[in-house]
Parts: C-alpha cells; sequence; structure tokens
C-alpha cells in the first residue's frame, strides 16, 4: 500500500485544526501512552520498567504505538504503553466488558506507581516526554445509545473525568500531550450489521465526543503553565482509507473473515475461501489491521514533526 500518497492527500486536513507542540517527534525521548484495544501492546510496567511487550496487538501485525517506536523512531524513543484492551475513561462510568480492565483511571495510577518517580530505566523529563492518549473508543461504543441520558450530557461527564487525569498527570510532571480523536467505529461491522439507525446514531455520538474533546484539549492547555498539546483527527485516515479502499489494496473495507478475527500466525495468512488477512481492513468485527495503524502511525509522526 502506498501511504505516502495518503499522507500528502491529508496534510491540509489535519493540519487545519492541529494545534501543534513544541515537542516535536525528533526531540521526543519518551513516550508514556493511555489507551484501549486499538493502542495497547501488552506491556506490564509491574514487571519492570525494561520489560519487553509480550506481543499482543489487536491489528494482527505492529499497532500505531509499536509503528511509532520501531519504524518511524528517529531519536531513540523508549515508550512505556500503560494501555489495556477495553478501557474506558473510568470504569465506574462506561462498565468494560471485564472487571479485570484496567481504565484511564488505572493507567495513571500505574504510571504515578511505577513511572512518576523517573526510576532508573525511566528517567524521563517534562522537557522530552510525550504524553499520547487514545480513549473514548469504548465509551461511545458501549454507551451511545443510552437513554437515561444525552450525548452530549454524558460526554460532558466523560470529559470532566479525563481532565482530572489530565490535571494527575500534569502534577507528575506532565507538559507535552498528543490526543487521538475516535475513529469512525461506526463504520466497522459490528455497528454496520445493526442497520443505518444504529451508525448513525453511533456517529453522532463520535462527532460529539471528538468535538468535546477538542473544547477539553484547549481548555486543559489555556488553564495550565507550560502546557503544549497535539490534537490528532483519526477521521480523515480512516475515512480516507475506507473511502478508497480498493486504491489502496483492501479486498473488503466493510466485512471480515471469520478465520483471521482472533488473529493469524503470520501477517499475510491466507485461509480459503478469504482474501489474504492483510487484505482485510479490518480483522474482526472492530480492530483494523496493521496497515491501518501504520498509516496512522505514520501520519501521527509526520503530524509531530511539523
Amino acid at each position: 500500500m502506498h501511504f505516502q500518497s495518503l499522507l500528502a492527500f491529508l496534510c491540509v486536513t489535519w493540519l487545519t485544526g492541529l494545534t501543534r507542540a513544541k515537542l516535536t517527534w525528533e526531540k521526543t525521548k519518551f513516550l508514556m501512552v493511555f489507551g484501549d484495544s486499538y493502542t495497547t501492546t501488552g506491556f506490564n510496567v509491574s514487571l519492570g520498567v525494561n520489560s519487553t511487550d509480550p506481543g499482543f496487538v489487536s491489528s494482527n501485525g505492529p499497532n500505531w504505538v509499536q509503528d511509532m517506536r520501531d519504524t518511524y523512531n528517529v531519536a531513540g524513543t523508549k515508550v512505556f504503553n500503560l494501555a489495556f484492551g477495553g478501557a474506558t475513561i473510568d470504569s465506574a462510568l462506561v462498565t468494560p466488558f471485564l472487571p479485570t480492565v484496567l481504565s484511564v483511571v488505572d493507567q495513571v495510577a500505574e504510571f504515578k506507581h511505577f513511572l512518576a518517580s523517573k526510576p532508573v530505566g525511566a528517567k524521563w523529563d517534562s522537557s522530552n516526554t510525550l504524553f499520547a492518549i487514545w480513549i473514548g473508543i469504548n465509551d461511545c461504543g458501549n454507551a451511545f445509545g443510552w437513554t437515561n441520558t444525552t450525548q452530549p450530557a454524558f460526554n460532558k461527564v466523560l470529559m470532566n473525568r479525563l481532565t482530572s487525569q489530565l490535571d494527575e498527570l500534569y502534577t507528575f510532571g506532565a507538559r507535552s500531550f498528543l490526543f487521538l480523536t475516535v475513529p469512525p467505529i461506526n463504520r466497522a461491522p459490528l455497528f454496520i450489521e445493526q442497520g443505518h439507525a444504529v451508525t448513525s446514531l453511533l456517529a453522532s455520538d463520535i462527532a460529539n465526543y471528538n468535538q468535546q474533546l477538542s473544547l477539553t484539549v484547549n481548555q486543559f492547555r489555556a488553564s495550565h503553565k507550560g502546557v503544549e498539546t497535539t490534537t490528532f483527527d483519526t477521521q480523515p485516515v480512516f475515512n480516507t482509507l475506507l473511502d478508497n479502499a480498493k486504491t489502496f489494496g483492501f479486498t473488503n473495507s466493510t466485512g471480515y473473515c471469520d478465520a483471521y478475527q482472533n488473529g493469524t500466525p503470520d501477517i499475510s495468512t491466507q485461509i480459503a475461501p478469504c482474501s489474504p488477512v492483510s487484505t482485510y481492513f479490518w480483522l474482526n468485527s472492530l480492530h483494523p489491521i496493521f496497515t491501518v495503524h501504520n498509516a496512522l502511525a505514520h501520519a501521527i509522526t509526520t503530524a509531530l514533526s511539523a
């Protein structure tokens, strides 16, 4: 796939609404990451700050964090990925699929316990460390149909809780932040199969969530001295790939192969009658394949370098 053409196509789109951070990617020595299954690599900081990833990802190949660390790493950036599959902002607000899932609140607590003190192997500094947060996929996906509140009202509750965690990170010394918006998961097979009414309602919720996220980020930056933020909109990347699926080599952009949904032994595996796994946009009902993550990582590091 020729993702460089995607980057050129999207450059004007993402830079229009981007608040660029002063800490560029070329100067980022540490990357602290918080999020859900789109982000986790299975890293367990409780096993030690130098523990290796066990390799669990939802993309059947490198995800965006691993690509930023391994493919687009230009400064020897060391990554501490605290993300956890199924995570929401706060499990008390949106219940995850298992009680053992670590929410962003829990992930920040882990950061405080294991990394805030800057132990050997993680001697990060406010001036060279980027805090990346990609959350909201499960918050929107699990709560968009609730009838005991409105989408804007509940998203405000979520933003208030997220802000409390940003405040926590700020007290520990975090100054540079990267926020990713919720992608168009309304176009994932899980929701497509439920019909237009569902996808339309979810799309509305995502749009409101992303709008409130942008406002929250701006307010946080304005009220905290020395904070620099980048808000990266994932929507153009996903929508361009989905809208031009054949151009980018995807033979299927609306469904998935049952034989692949739990992962395959190799990134080029083919099990008849399905096309090779690498030609699908969606590995399963909700998670995009590694090639989508690669495009995203390339776009993010390019934006951070601007």
